[in-house]
């Protein structure tokens, strides 16, 4: 994990960083970033990429200060995606 003071988060994955929770100094990471990332940096499958997220990042707890990892799209994907 990088250390910019408060803020951390995974190395690597700065291009991932979409905004910042400043108030708990806490980055705002898009996890299909984070995905794409691994899957061409590392040549990884979208499954496999998803699976290392899952256990090694998302599921992780380093702080409290721990990146904010969110799903971004519109509120008709979202609730689609959701089944609401």
């Amino acid at each position: 994990m990088a250390n910019h003071d408060e803020y951390i988060y995974p190395t690597g994955f700065e291009d991932a960083i979409i905004g910042c929770d400043m108030e708990n100094y806490r980055f705002i990471m898009d996890k299909s970033k984070m995905i794409d990332i691994l899957m061409e940096r590392d040549e990884m499958t979208y499954e496999d990429a998803v699976e290392f997220c899952v256990y090694n990042i998302w599921g992780a707890y380093v702080s409290v200060h721990q990146p904010i990892y969110v799903d971004l799209g519109t509120l008709e994907e979202l609730t689609e995606i959701l089944g609401l």
